[in-house]
């Protein structure tokens, strides 16, 4: 196994400082079904197919999968 570094756990602290900002402070989850909930709308309506991502050359994730996806029926 390799040497993990600080690098690779970039994109989960990012993921996460977006989830706080963006979902987290702005609601207040008083159940966890209620947080259950609000995580997946976030990640499933929002970060997945709008939210464009550096590390992904600007595309949202749901973009880069196409785009990777069409490269390799290609």
């Amino acid at each position: 196994m390799g040497c993990i570094s600080a690098h690779d756990n970039a994109v989960a602290e990012s993921f996460f400082a977006s989830l706080t900002k963006d979902l987290l402070r702005r609601r207040k989850l008083r159940t966890r079904a209620e947080a259950r909930t609000a995580v997946f709308d976030y990640i499933e309506a929002f970060y997945n197919p709008l939210r464009l991502h550096s590390t992904l050359d600007y595309l949202s994730p749901v973009d880069y999968e196409k785009m990777k996806e069409e490269q390799r029926a290609a």
